[in-house]
């Protein structure tokens, strides 16, 4: 047993539990910031994302339900601030025959978390499009490879930028950019629609437009965005410098924190 630190559907989780996960990386996920009073941003966000995923990979229905029940048994005890991830996977996946695979079970884990926001970051921009990036899926090897080689090129990770030369997103981050106008542009590629994107969209204004690497260097700030991160400005994109504070950006970090959170 891996003790109380894992559960599968709400009990332990064995090893033999989470060997097809291993094995076939084969689920998709989400990860939810929960505060200090226990509330979460973006919490009915989270719960549509693995129910439109489950559908998606799965093509079965999940009960949203009995996974807000799994993560408040997950929580008992724990100190808070904490991250939940809630993966969605079926141990009787198998290699030959994923498509038999139709009974998603879910498994939730609690770690740390740390204070809001983080130190800037700089990124290397890289070729490259997740598969499937519509879903938050478990296939991560592309993206923490490419974070990787950014990091060994001296930077803090990898800003995706599409075979048509568009900017797309992070390793695991939406990406934004504040224009020399004031507004801030969200790229329009193909890309995770992530739960801090989205309830910044839902209370700041904003543009949707495509963005070259060539644009996105020329413009006034730039910053990302996940549960974990909250909002957190680049200050480097390959060899193109950004403020590590930028009025706007400083206006989208207390506009996040000000968005209630939602009881479980």
């Amino acid at each position: 047993m891996l003790g109380g630190m894992v559960t599968l559907d709400g009990n332990p989780a064995a090893v033999d539990d989470l060997l097809p996960l291993s094995l076939t990386n084969v689920g998709h996920f989400t990860s939810m910031r929960v505060d200090a009073d226990g509330s979460i941003r973006g919490l009915d966000l989270h719960m549509e994302r693995l129910a439109r995923d489950c559908k998606i990979v799965w093509g079965a229905d999940l009960n949203t339900d009995r996974v807000r029940a799994y993560v408040r048994q997950a929580l008992e005890a724990r100190a808070l601030p904490c991250t939940v991830r809630i993966t969605v996977y079926d141990p009787a996946i198998d290699l030959g025959h994923p498509a038999r695979a139709h009974e998603p079970h879910v498994l939730v884990s609690v770690r740390g978390a740390g204070a809001l926001p983080p130190p800037p970051l700089r990124a290397k921009s890289l070729v490259y499009e997740r598969d499937l990036p519509e879903v938050k899926h478990c296939g991560l090897f592309g993206s923490l490879h490419a974070r990787a080689t950014a990091q060994r090129a001296g930077f803090d990770d990898a800003l995706f930028v599409g075979r048509e030369g568009l900017v797309s997103e992070g390793g695991t981050w939406n990406v934004a950019f504040v224009d020399q106008e004031g507004t801030v542009v969200w790229p329009n590629a193909p890309v995770l629609p992530g739960v801090t994107m989205a309830l910044l969209q839902q209370h700041a204004d904003h543009r949707v437009a495509t963005v070259t690497l060539e644009q996105a260097k020329g413009m006034a700030a730039a910053f990302a965005t996940n549960t974990s991160i909250g909002v957190r400005p680049l200050t480097a994109i390959d060899d193109a410098p950004f403020p590590a504070t930028h009025p706007v950006v400083q206006q989208l970090q207390a506009t996040y924190l000000s968005i209630p959170g939602e009881s479980l």
